[in-house]
């Protein structure tokens, strides 16, 4: 069996990036993804516009054009496809990682969902997007509750709940408004959050202050049921005609996956893993985590634009190594 120099677990952006850096430095490697190229982004909103600039997501020094400033989801996944294309990189797709085991020589065997693999390093980059936020409220498992959401039309004409303030919250609920869906906000905060897209927030806010959109802020699901819904607001419980709740209340890496691996998590709530900022390697001695999955629950700490730098970080300590 081959012993790769590095295996990359996740192909999103900053996994890419790994590679590319890898393949600079002559170093053999290969990037394991258990979904499609990209996949978080691939699962974000059709209609998604990124907060960053075309510039600050782009890696292996590859221009990103896009035709505005900020690019589409489309655009993204387009960027960077032909950035895998570009450098010809050694990636399986659809290939999940089941289990680590570590050698006495230091050496990693890894079990997937197709073969096994021996490596010398592992670079984890598996983002945040896989395991949403749970609400933990009785009837979130009915079909109506979705975590993720796509696109508009399908709620045009229905009684839509959207749970949270965030962006992905935001724009959910003026698209699907603008699609002709009653909808309806439940915010935990007292207002719209800080971080809503600029450009956004104040579409946003005019919608509710109009009554376009009703929100209910200081408040809570207490639970949903097949046609309506129970909200717990500052007033008393409030019951409201349902059809559709779209549960956008964030998303958390996959803690389980990072303390198979051996990984130490920070004993709080933000549950930050053990890592040496200056080369991003674990306290397993040859794991390496790059990109957001560094943040723990701290999801907003890193982006493309600001984790980019982790695929220098790693390599250069490997190298340094070696």
């Amino acid at each position: 069996m081959k012993t790769y120099d590095i295996i990359i677990i996740g192909a999103g952006p900053i996994g890419l990036a790994c590679a590319i850096k890898a393949k600079d430095a002559g170093l053999s490697y290969l990037i394991l993804e258990k979904g499609c190229l990209v996949n978080s982004l691939y699962n974000y909103p059709q209609n998604m516009t990124f907060f960053s600039t075309s510039e600050k997501l782009e890696i292996g020094g590859v221009p990103f054009v896009s035709n505005s400033p900020k690019p589409t989801r489309s655009e993204a996944l387009e960027y960077y496809r032909r950035v895998a294309l570009k450098f010809d990189l050694n990636i399986h797709l659809f290939e999940t990682v089941n289990s680590v085991i570590k050698h006495e020589n230091n050496d990693y065997k890894i079990e997937t969902s197709k073969q096994s693999y021996s490596c010398k390093n592992i670079i984890v980059s598996t983002g945040f997007y896989d395991l949403p936020a749970l609400l933990n409220v009785n009837g979130e498992d009915l079909p109506k509750v979705n975590h993720y959401y796509k696109d508009p039309h399908f709620y045009a004409m229905q009684n839509v709940l959207v749970v949270g303030a965030s962006n992905s919250s935001v724009d959910a609920a003026l698209e699907c408004y603008r699609k002709g869906a009653n909808v309806t906000m439940v915010v935990r905060d007292s207002k719209i959050g800080e971080r809503v897209k600029y450009w956004v927030r104040p579409d946003i806010i005019n919608r509710i202050e109009e009554g376009s959109i009703k929100a209910f802020f200081r408040a809570n699901i207490k639970e949903i049921k097949a046609n309506k819904v129970i909200i717990n607001t500052k007033d008393g419980d409030v019951e409201i005609e349902n059809d559709f709740v779209l549960a956008l209340t964030g998303y958390q890496p996959n803690f389980e996956f990072l303390k198979n691996l051996g990984i130490q998590l920070s004993d709080d709530d933000k549950k930050y893993p053990n890592h040496n900022p200056l080369t991003m390697e674990t306290n397993q001695k040859g794991i390496y985590l790059a990109g957001v999955v560094c943040g723990g629950m701290d999801t907003h700490l890193w982006f493309i634009e600001n984790s980019r730098i982790h695929a220098d970080l790693i390599i250069d300590n490997i190298l340094k190594k070696q």
